[in-house]
């Protein structure tokens, strides 16, 4: 392609981002510093909704209600319902739900999962083929293991469960109602509803240790 349709290209895909950004904004969608906002046409918006600075949203995205993006997401293919809140630096895949009230927060991954109403995944977290109930805090640094290098599995996590910073769930697993897992565990077998799972190795302290 030479420098000439390159450049018609590029005049083309800034005149269509212009026309879906002022056609957004008219229905009184809030897009702060537009010019930096990319949309796809068939992305749907509701009411009173906030997308701040250098967001993506590719196809196939359904955003409902009270909706705020924050800056440097990148959505494709998934449903946002009303009332949540995501990002900054949130990647939210295809097949994913995040349903009323929900939060995704900074540096978290969410990959064909269904994410429960108020339940919030705020930090740092990577959550793929999960189901989550309603209610649920995932803490930072959880990995959900999906992957044995041949086949994908689910992790369902049920409602009101607590899932402590550092953890790798390992699935196919399921973590009960109101349950406890503790930070830095990795819980390979299921959790029954209301139990703590941990799995560390005992601290070990050498007094007065100097290097060789």
């Amino acid at each position: 392609m030479n420098s000439k349709n390159k450049k018609n290209l590029a005049l083309q895909e800034k005149q269509k981002q212009n026309s879906i950004r002022n056609k957004f904004m008219a229905n009184g969608v809030t897009l702060v510093a537009p010019d930096t906002i990319f949309l796809s046409a068939n992305t749907k918006i509701g009411k009173n909704v906030v997308i701040n600075p250098y967001v993506v949203i590719g196809s196939n995205v359904k955003i409902g209600n009270n909706v705020e993006i924050l800056s440097f997401t990148h959505i494709e293919s998934a449903k946002i319902e009303n009332n949540v809140k995501v990002g900054p630096f949130s990647r939210i895949r295809p097949g994913t739900v995040l349903s009323k009230g929900s939060r995704v927060g900074n540096f978290v991954e969410i990959k064909n999962s269904k994410v429960g109403a108020e339940t919030k995944i705020n930090h740092l977290s990577y959550v793929g083929d999960a189901i989550i109930g309603k209610s649920a805090n995932i803490g930072a640094g959880t990995i959900t293991c999906n992957y044995d290098g041949k086949r994908k599995y689910r992790t369902k996590i049920h409602n009101e469960a607590f899932i402590g910073s550092n953890s790798s769930l390992v699935a196919p697993v399921t973590i009960g109602k109101q349950s406890v897992v503790g930070a830095g565990s990795v819980i390979t077998k299921n959790v029954r509803k209301r139990s703590l799972a941990l799995t560390r190795a005992k601290q070990i302290e050498k007094k007065n240790y100097k290097k060789n």
